[in-house]
């Protein structure tokens, strides 16, 4: 993982448009059908395998859960055979998945999790006839794609219903890895909370893993035991909205609309929206238009989302959210804008400048209000 860490630190990505259209506020995407659709596409489609490996199970409520919604989505809207593989670890072994799949005869093929990235581009390379797309990281190959969302916009939207919440002013975050990725949603998140609540500070715990249920939850409830009154995350699973809901505290959960999981502490959830993606892509391919290329679009495009809010979130979350939407939106609200200040309280990013992709993809550091350490 250090070595995956060190390697982002020095990452140049090319942001690159790819279709993803608009979907209704749903947790499973209901796209139209796309507008090249045609009998000649549908006959072709029906002979295509599509292969997705995971991380996680499928049933994890989150993160491997939402992935599996875009897939269902995309046999559904093409007619395409789907085949997918479960928990398959950020090790060498996603190669022999990969193997397995081109000899089941699978010509694209999405890998989902941020560890396997090192593995598809090589593999990538020994079969230039199929289509490869992996999500988050920065690797692209002349076959391989990269994907992933601007989530840290509707992290910070849920930071404003988290900060409008607090009682104590203190947020507990259960964080995965010191990636940037992460680190950015953490940031941002807190922006979010400071927003409406300066006072706010978000205490973060690393559990070193994607997907550790009883693991996730122990870290939410150790920071639940130090003083804090709503959870956060950055997890596959939904054990810190399980251990708030114990706790009798509040949360804010992650991937997908967690409200069944923990129905008296989950208030909302930035949310991911990835069938449109994955049909944009696999029609690509059918119809021999696939490019590789760097994917990195947000709530405009409708990749990620923010759930709707339950009645937890506090009286006046729905118009402060709604507000910040839309200057999110209209582009008035860039999230990463300076003034920005550090743990120490010194400038990073100065008043008026904005940080770039590049900067944001590669961040590793935290903002004035956030407690905890980014191991290097």
């Amino acid at each position: 993982m250090k070595k995956l860490i060190s390697l982002l630190l020095a990452l140049t990505l090319v942001v690159a448009l790819a279709g993803c259209g608009k979907t209704p506020e749903t947790e499973v995407p209901n796209n139209e059908t796309p507008n090249n659709e045609t009998p000649e596409v549908n006959e072709a489609a029906k002979d295509m395998i599509v292969g997705f490996i995971y991380v996680g199970p499928i049933g994890d409520g989150g993160y491997t859960y939402a992935h599996d919604q875009g897939r269902l989505y995309l046999e559904e809207q093409l007619g395409v055979k789907t085949i997918y593989k479960e928990s398959v670890p950020e090790t060498q072994d996603v190669e022999q998945e990969i193997r397995n799949m081109i000899d089941q005869g699978a010509t694209a093929i999405f890998a989902t999790s941020f560890g396997y990235m090192d593995y598809v581009a090589k593999i990538s390379k020994e079969y230039p006839e199929v289509a490869f797309f992996h999500c988050s990281g920065y690797l692209t190959t002349d076959n391989m794609a990269n994907y992933f969302g601007r989530i840290y916009q509707a992290r910070y939207l849920s930071g404003i219903v988290a900060g409008l919440k607090t009682e104590t002013n203190e947020i507990g975050y259960v964080a995965a890895f010191p990636i940037p990725e992460v680190v950015r949603g953490i940031n941002a998140f807190t922006l979010g909370a400071q927003s409406v609540n300066p006072d706010v500070v978000v205490k973060v715990t690393w559990t070193s893993t994607w997907y550790d249920p009883a693991k996730e939850k122990e870290a939410a409830i150790a920071l639940l035991d130090g003083g804090v009154d709503i959870i956060a995350q950055h997890q596959d699973t939904t054990g810190p909205q399980q251990a708030a809901e114990e706790r009798g505290a509040f949360s804010i959960g992650y991937n997908t609309d967690m409200s069944t999981m923990a129905p008296k502490a989950y208030m909302t959830a930035p949310i991911w929206n990835w069938g449109p993606y994955y049909v944009a892509q696999t029609q690509a391919v059918i119809d021999g238009t696939f490019t590789s290329h760097a994917y990195w679009e947000g709530m405009a495009e409708d990749i990620v989302r923010l759930a709707p809010l339950t009645a937890n979130a506090p009286e006046g979350a729905a118009e402060a959210v709604d507000a910040a939407t839309a200057k999110i939106l209209d582009g008035s609200e860039y999230i990463f804008e300076g003034p920005l200040y550090d743990q120490a309280g010194e400038v990073k990013v100065a008043e008026g400048v904005k940080m770039t992709d590049e900067e944001m993809l590669s961040i590793n550091w935290f903002v004035k209000g956030v407690e905890g350490k980014i191991e290097q």
